[in-house]
């Protein structure tokens, strides 16, 4: 049996350590960090109710709380972590793209896509959290008044009615804005700032944070789970 202080070194490693951190920068898919990927949940009879990142991932796993699913010749197999490195030792000479990999200090590690918890029967809760990042995922982080793309940081959430006006916060009211568009409306409804809306705001039908994420290929394998999934899985990418 692992002892903690060996599950201690081997997540750190995995995902703490500067020249692991270094590693990983080369080993994530298309060159980005391993740490960036996200990692979906399943619960025992698995259905999807949550995403974690691969740090949180990783510690399941070690502590047998979860077992990878992984996706392989039109079904899927189960690996505990043990079961999971030794695959990963045989495959790490012929990773394919959209993977991600973690150098360890002793070995490197596949990345897992899903995982299952092994105790754990709850049920997402059916419902749509109206937040910032499902609100920027909607509008595919684009100003929905000048049309330009931004990134997350330079991106606000405007009431299409002010508040002051008394605009209220539901998905038909609140749009993604850039800094520079949300100062020039200000406190003016887009008629009388002449702005127009590229878009009218609507609530959506799926979870749009999820259908951003369906559209990367490397999370492809996700679909398997998440098809007819129109609640909100917490978690944060």
């Amino acid at each position: 049996m692992r002892s903690v202080r060996e599950a201690d070194q081997t997540v750190t490693s995995a995902v703490g350590e500067p020249r692991a951190a270094e590693d990983m920068h080369t080993s994530g898919a298309n060159g980005s960090s391993a740490l960036e990927a996200s990692v979906l949940v399943l619960n025992r009879l698995y259905i999807a109710v949550h995403i974690v990142n691969v740090r949180r991932a990783f510690g399941l796993l070690f502590r047998n709380l979860a077992e990878v699913v992984h996706c392989e010749s039109g079904g899927f197999a189960n690996y505990d972590f043990d079961s999971w490195r030794e695959v990963s030792q045989l495959r790490a000479g012929a990773k394919q793209p959209n993977e991600d990999w973690i150098r360890a200090v002793n070995f490197e590690i596949q990345v897992p896509r899903v995982i299952r918890l092994l105790r754990y029967d709850r049920l997402p809760k059916q419902n749509l959290h109206l937040n910032r990042r499902n609100v920027l995922a909607r509008d595919d982080h684009v100003c929905q008044y000048c049309g330009r793309r931004f990134a997350s940081h330079l991106l606000t959430l405007d009431h299409v009615i002010p508040r002051s006006r008394g605009g209220i916060t539901t998905w038909e009211n609140v749009v993604c804005a850039c800094l520079g568009c949300n100062l020039r409306k200000g406190g003016r409804t887009p008629a009388e700032a002449k702005m127009r809306l590229i878009r009218r705001p609507t609530k959506p039908k799926r979870n749009p944070w999820l259908v951003l994420k369906l559209s990367n290929p490397k999370y492809e394998s996700w679909r398997n789970w998440l098809d007819g999934v129109y609640w909100e899985l917490g978690g944060k990418d």
